[in-house]
């Protein structure tokens, strides 16, 4: 007699909101209220399904939602030239969270529109979208923000150093990050530290720079104004800056970028110099792009979860745009985790010195 065939779950096959629902330990109507932004959840509750929903892979049933519905999920995520590294992992998060939500992500670029152009371009897409999402340095553009905040849009900025009152915010600590990264320069004995800042029209560059300041004041150690330098979060602005940097006689010990793009650049002024890194030199940067591990040696850098935070991004505005009280704003200020990341760009000072001596 042939045996009954065993039930083998079809692989591939899309995953339900009963599987979802099971794994976060909560009802479906749960699942679907969190989802679709709509009910009161307790936040505890909203993680754990998030997280579910991340695990599993799970992706709304478009056919199952309605045609309004569908209509208010438009979201748009505008950049003006960012680092390629910081693009790359910004898109991965937001298509992450849009396939995850089913909602419409709309992409554009203004890299070649004046401040009016740029008022304009908001006035027309906020006709066409439900939300948008702002990394930097759009994020800090008032007058960007009016336009799309006075048509009732809701917004998030991503990686801005300032909260604001009228918009969401997802980001770091970045003066705390920035601090632990100087702690841990001075830890390997460096207090001849070079640094290059960010760009002057974020205010994360600035709570960067006070960060890296504070550790230094904090440790008693005299901050030398002669040993900063200007940069823009581009590498040749970190060429310029590292080439400055490295003329001072003597050169500092260890140069901490606010960005992997400039500090890329530094290792590489200091190996066509001649320098070891990080035997004659140590190099340190921020963010964690793939530019910190497509130099050699790999840079020490500090973890801001890009990609993650994009993904947050597109759950604070769906929270928003399909909340039934809409006559109601809500502002969410979400601080990720950060992470200092070391590997082989820094060396202690006495190290240094030993191997000099060999």
């Amino acid at each position: 007699m042939e045996k009954p065939k065993k039930s083998v779950r079809r692989k591939g096959r899309a995953v339900t909101i009963d599987e979802v629902a099971a794994l976060a330990g909560v009802s479906p109507m749960t699942v679907s209220r969190v989802i679709n932004g709509q009910g009161k959840v307790r936040e505890s509750t909203r993680e754990k399904v998030m997280r579910a929903v991340r695990e599993l892979g799970y992706t709304p049933n478009l056919a199952a939602s309605s045609l309004a519905a569908a209509q208010h999920t438009r979201i748009a995520l505008i950049y003006t030239n960012p680092s390629s590294a910081y693009l790359r992992e910004l898109l991965v998060g937001a298509l992450s969270g849009a396939a995850r939500t089913a909602a419409q992500l709309v992409i554009d670029t203004w890299d070649n529109l004046n401040a009016e152009e740029q008022r304009s371009a908001a006035r027309t897409l906020a006709k066409s979208v439900a939300g948008v999402i702002l990394p930097p340095p759009l994020c800090e553009s008032k007058a960007v923000i009016k336009e799309f905040v006075g048509a009732g849009i809701p917004v998030v900025a991503i990686a801005s150093g300032r909260f604001s009152n009228e918009i969401s915010c997802v980001r770091i600590d970045d003066f705390r990050a920035s601090k632990e990264m100087t702690e841990h320069l001075i830890s390997q004995g460096h207090t001849r530290i070079g640094y290059i800042k960010g760009h002057p029209n974020q205010t994360a560059s600035a709570h960067r720079y006070e960060g890296f300041r504070d550790a230094l004041k904090e440790a008693g150690i005299a901050h030398d104004q002669t040993l900063v330098q200007q940069g823009y979060y581009t590498y040749r602005s970190g060429l310029e800056a590292s080439e400055k940097l490295l003329a001072h006689r003597p050169p500092p010990t260890a140069i901490f970028a606010s960005n992997d793009d400039m500090a890329a650049a530094v290792v590489s002024v200091a190996h066509r110099k001649g320098m070891d890194v990080p035997r004659d030199l140590s190099v340190v940067g921020f963010d964690d792009t793939s530019a910190a591990t497509t130099v050699w040696p790999e840079l020490t850098t500090v973890h801001q979860p890009i990609s993650s935070m994009a993904d947050s991004a597109i759950d604070v505005l769906l929270r928003n745009i399909r909340r039934k009280d809409r006559g109601t704003r809500v502002v969410v200020d979400h601080v990720a985790p950060h992470q200092l990341v070391t590997r082989d760009s820094v060396a202690p000072i006495a190290k240094r010195r030993g191997q000099a001596k060999s």
